[in-house]
């Protein structure tokens, strides 16, 4: 299973971390909870956070835990540094998106979708995307794993999606901040993303989102997704 496509599953999301807390979180129901994080998500210029990814399953039917650091700014940028157990990045700058695996010494190139033609994920990190609109949302059990107390949010897409079938945002009851994210792709794979150090709206800057292609490393245009 391809590690981009982990990357393009669980992004969907990951806009809605910051903002105003939301008192009635515990209580509320799946459709109250999802229109709050859609209050969030429309306060939120940018934000960064530390990760650890776990992917089990798939293809290959392992487990395999990363950790590293995200940062994401509106609209459409976006930057993944892996740290372990391999360095790697994914960058969007608004515009291209590069994906960089030291080891391969490989850069693949894709163009970021037009706003027509985007997915749900990239729709969010571009600032475009609407929980209530583009999902039906459903209370679940948080995944093992995760804080006790946190409430779990299953998000279908009403639009049929190429990497992923369904979502589970996991949050904190009482300030609706992220604690974890996951999502099972087509090969059966299950990607869980836990967060911590999160912080929101503190200026990240537009170079964080320049990428730089190393010297010596293949440069692969991937195509168009139609």
């Amino acid at each position: 299973m391809s590690l981009r496509r982990a990357i393009a599953g669980v992004a969907v999301l990951l806009a809605v971390v910051a903002g105003q807390p939301f008192a009635t979180a515990a209580d509320s129901t799946a459709p109250e909870l999802a229109a709050a994080l859609q209050r969030k998500y429309d306060g939120i210029r940018d934000f960064a956070t530390d990760f650890t990814h776990v992917y089990q399953g798939g293809v290959l039917r392992k487990q395999i835990t990363e950790r590293g650091h995200l940062m994401v700014k509106k609209p459409g940028k976006m930057r993944w540094d892996y740290a372990e157990p391999e360095p790697k990045q994914f960058v969007s700058d608004g515009l291209k998106m590069y994906s960089y695996i030291p080891q391969d010494k490989q850069v693949i190139v894709a163009a970021v979708p037009a706003d027509e033609d985007a997915p749900t994920p990239t729709l969010f990190l571009a600032g475009k995307g609407n929980v209530t609109r583009d999902f039906t949302p459903s209370l679940v059990t948080a995944p093992a794993g995760m804080p006790a107390g946190s409430r779990a949010l299953k998000l279908i897409p009403k639009a049929k999606q190429r990497d992923y079938d369904w979502l589970v945002l996991v949050l904190d009851p009482a300030s609706l901040a992220l604690r974890g994210l996951m999502t099972v792709d087509a090969q059966g794979g299950t990607s869980t993303f836990s967060f911590t150090n999160l912080k929101e709206n503190v200026g990240v800057a537009d170079k964080e989102f320049a990428f730089k292609i190393p010297r010596g490393v293949d440069v692969v245009t991937a195509p168009s997704r139609n």
